[in-house]
């Protein structure tokens, strides 16, 4: 897939196995330009289905900055908290965009 082409944000969920193994990779949402929607409920739906072990999120930015919003880092935060809850680990969280990408692992 080529993310950094998109004209809108698209949010994805890359589910693995207890190995770190690709089980699937789901299209959460289809945002706006700038936006991006991501409530748990929808990130770990088919997570909680495929009995993952850990997910990784990846959203692109169209915009050509990878770095994150301060909603990107809300979100992520909200994101860990609620895996850590379903005891399904958010691995990273990875923005692509035309000129690069960012890891909030390796920002870390």
């Amino acid at each position: 897939r080529r993310f950094d082409r998109k004209k809108k944000e698209h949010l994805y969920a890359v589910l693995l196995d207890v190995r770190q193994r690709i089980i699937a990779t789901e299209l959460i949402s289809v945002g706006t330009l700038n936006q991006s929607f991501a409530h748990p409920r929808e990130v770990f739906h088919r997570a909680i289905k495929e009995a993952a072990h850990a997910i990784i999120i990846v959203h692109n930015h169209p915009s050509g900055e990878a770095k994150p919003s301060k909603g990107d880092v809300q979100v992520t935060q909200k994101l860990i908290k609620a895996g850590n809850l379903l005891g399904i680990k958010v691995l990273d969280h990875v923005i692509i965009s035309p000129h690069g990408y960012w890891s909030w692992m390796e920002s870390r």
